[in-house]
């Protein structure tokens, strides 16, 4: 039960991330993004407090996700594996949103959204969640 208890912060963190995000992070393009007409103004902005703060944003999601993991299946070498599959994932697409932030995101408006979903959102657990319950569950038989 106790246990249950610990996952539930795990999310309540993950949750407390996107719900405080305009107060804890700097990134100008969250409102570009909100837009409802894709034309709004390209935001000015500061490289390197950007990505500090994007690198921040992707740890403190990487330690709930990472918590979720964790107590969900109880099992450090997953974590590890988790931890390096999630690593794998920004390191893969944050150069790529990078990018196209220099581009002024003429690369294409929605490619450049999706693409930052994984910069800032906590989806590769998502993904590996179901995995290693699906794991877990073979294991068993």
């Amino acid at each position: 039960m106790f246990r249950w208890f610990l996952v539930c912060l795990g999310f309540l963190g993950l949750i407390l991330i996107r719900g405080l995000e305009d107060q804890i992070f700097y990134d100008p393009f969250l409102q570009f993004f909100k837009s409802a007409d894709h034309s709004a103004v390209f935001p000015t902005f500061v490289w390197g407090k950007l990505i500090w703060s994007y690198i921040f944003r992707f740890s403190l999601n990487t330690f709930f996700s990472l918590w979720i993991v964790y107590f969900l299946f109880q099992n450090k070498e997953w974590v590890k594996q988790a931890f390096v599959l999630i690593l794998l994932v920004f390191i893969i697409v944050f150069p790529i949103y990078l990018y196209c932030i220099s581009d002024k995101f003429q690369f294409g408006y929605l490619f450049s959204f999706y693409i930052r979903r994984f910069v800032i959102q906590p989806l590769a657990v998502i993904l590996i969640i179901p995995i290693f319950y699906y794991r877990k569950r073979v294991l068993k038989t």
